[in-house]
């Protein structure tokens, strides 16, 4: 398949007052034409630090290194200018909260229409046009009324809607939708999936969906890459993660899903303890405070992300099954 955006050991770190925060460590992944690839993990994984770090959207305290190639261009050394004519065009991304994503004083109409009189070259009418004509298509009802409101005239599945159009204005090669579920109720949020399935078929648009709802993720994306402590731990495709994880933390998560077969009594398992904190990270797996399978081994060495079956993984309990299995 063929590659719309590669990131090869991608390292985003933090100065601060407190010392430095390893935000991301060595994260190599690839999203293909037409692909879902869902990112999920705990708050404070690096997920959605990795894709602003791909967007050039770091705060002023961050620094990247690596490499993330859309097409031939490294996003990480490219400048200013040239990261502007991709963004919004070539590029997008959709917020969580498009409330502070969509600028309040402006009228909805002028938001849409700005980036395709910028990035597609239309004129005012033809941009006029080509917005209402999009707020129709992503299902906004009386889209030319809608135009000339301001976004806190609209509820927030409509906002969402109006983030998810601004996306699609300039047919964009790669959506990054960071957790665009997370601030709307339950039956908006399945409106909002079926708009992204529908977009993603309608027109072939690569979708990097960032969420810690592994429900959205199972609906939606062909693979799976998890993160934890600023690490993939393991990739695979939607059904090799759902039903054969590898991995203790991707089983962890997946055992605190609730699932609707479950008996009324059951409960509902956690994982021990607290995520590590990225400017102490322990020595070893990151995980291994936290693993009801750790090794000696765990506690000194760090777990390299390697092949594993039809997917990656980085745990020491794949060695053993390949022992085992010899």
């Amino acid at each position: 398949m063929q590659s719309v955006l590669d990131i090869k050991n991608l390292t985003v770190r933090f100065a601060t007052a407190d010392g430095e925060v390893a935000a991301v460590s060595d994260v190599s992944l690839s999203v293909g034409k037409g692909e879902c690839l869902g990112i999920v993990g705990e708050s404070g994984s690096g997920k959605s630090q990795t894709f602003m770090a791909a967007m050039g959207l770091l705060a002023r305290n961050g620094r990247a290194t690596g490499e993330v190639m859309f097409g031939y261009m490294n996003l990480l050394t490219a400048k200013e200018q040239t990261l502007n004519t991709v963004r919004g065009n070539k590029l997008a991304m959709i917020f969580q909260d498009p409330m502070t994503s969509l600028t309040p004083h402006m009228k909805v109409g002028r938001q849409l229409t700005e980036v395709l009189v910028r990035h597609c070259g239309l004129n005012a009418a033809a941009a006029r046009t080509a917005a209402i004509e999009m707020l129709g298509r992503v299902r906004i009802p009386e889209a030319a009324r809608r135009f000339d409101m301001y976004p806190h005239e609209l509820s927030g599945g409509l906002r969402q809607r109006v983030m998810i159009a601004m996306a699609l204005l300039c047919g964009p090669e790669l959506i990054i939708a960071d957790e665009p579920t997370t601030a709307l109720d339950v039956t908006v949020q399945a409106q909002i999936l079926a708009l992204i399935r529908s977009t993603r078929e309608e027109f072939n648009t690569s979708i990097i969906l960032i969420t810690h709802d592994l429900g959205v993720v199972a609906g939606l994306a062909d693979r799976v890459a998890v993160m934890y402590a600023g690490r993939i731990v393991e990739i695979g495709d939607v059904d090799q993660i759902f039903n054969a994880p590898r991995h203790p933390y991707t089983k962890g998560l997946l055992a605190c899903t609730p699932r609707l077969d479950d008996p009324a009594t059951a409960t509902l398992a956690t994982i021990p303890g607290q995520p590590p904190n990225l400017q102490h990270l322990p020595r070893g797996c990151a995980y291994h405070p936290r693993c009801p399978y750790v090794m000696d081994r765990c506690r000194v060495e760090s777990p390299k992300l390697l092949p594993t079956g039809a997917g990656q993984n980085a745990c020491f309990l794949d060695d053993l099954d390949v022992r085992a299995a010899s």
